[in-house]
């Protein structure tokens, strides 16, 4: 299954649509998550856009229960889908990677921070795709793509800007457990000196 993720959209779903008129075109997703703020955009991209949309609420919906909460289900295991504004993942992902292990997932889905990174710890593969319209990192915008199969994940990143423009690396081969390794930074230390290991 190909699975476009999108977060913090917060009401602009021009830069959404362009994306998603592209990838219809080159290689098509069969379904779309969004990971929080807002959760009115999800209605308007599930209305349009004809696929299954598994969304979340996030803070900005008010939104602090178990309705910040999905799954994703999928034929290599299910991911945890969450906004992260109740897992702090501003101050860290521990929170998140528990929750998914607790949830028996392989895998967390979050927004919030508008900042994206996609990692693999000890076969939990966590993604935050960022923000199209209003990234906080630099990255002048960014969503994610996710390929599962029977024999595993794939995932990436795509830049905006990169991906409208060129059109040389929009369709990519998606080869089987394509992993990335966290080598270093505050995650790898959280979970070294966490008393849970």
């Amino acid at each position: 299954m190909r699975i476009l993720v999108i977060s913090d959209t917060h009401g602009d779903l021009e830069r959404f649509w362009k994306v998603f008129e592209k990838l219809n075109r080159e290689n098509p997703v069969q379904m779309i998550v969004h990971c929080g703020d807002y959760f009115e955009d999800s209605n308007a991209i599930r209305k349009s856009s004809g696929l299954p949309v598994i969304a979340v609420m996030g803070n900005c919906d008010g939104e602090l229960s178990e309705k910040s909460y999905g799954r994703l289900e999928t034929e290599a295991g299910d991911f945890l889908v969450c906004h992260g504004h109740m897992e702090n993942v501003d101050l860290g992902l521990q929170s998140l990677y528990y929750k998914a292990l607790e949830a028996n997932c392989i895998g967390a889905l979050f927004g919030h921070t508008h900042q994206n990174t996609y990692v693999e710890v000890d076969g939990l593969y966590i993604m935050n795709p960022g923000s199209l319209p209003k990234p906080k990192d630099g990255s002048g915008g960014t969503f994610g793509i996710i390929q599962t199969s029977e024999s595993g994940v794939w995932g990436k990143i795509y830049n905006y800007k990169d991906f409208i423009v060129d059109d040389n690396d929009s369709n990519p081969s998606c080869p089987p457990n394509k992993k990335t390794k966290v080598t270093g930074g505050h995650l790898k230390s959280l979970l070294n000196h966490s008393d849970r290991f």
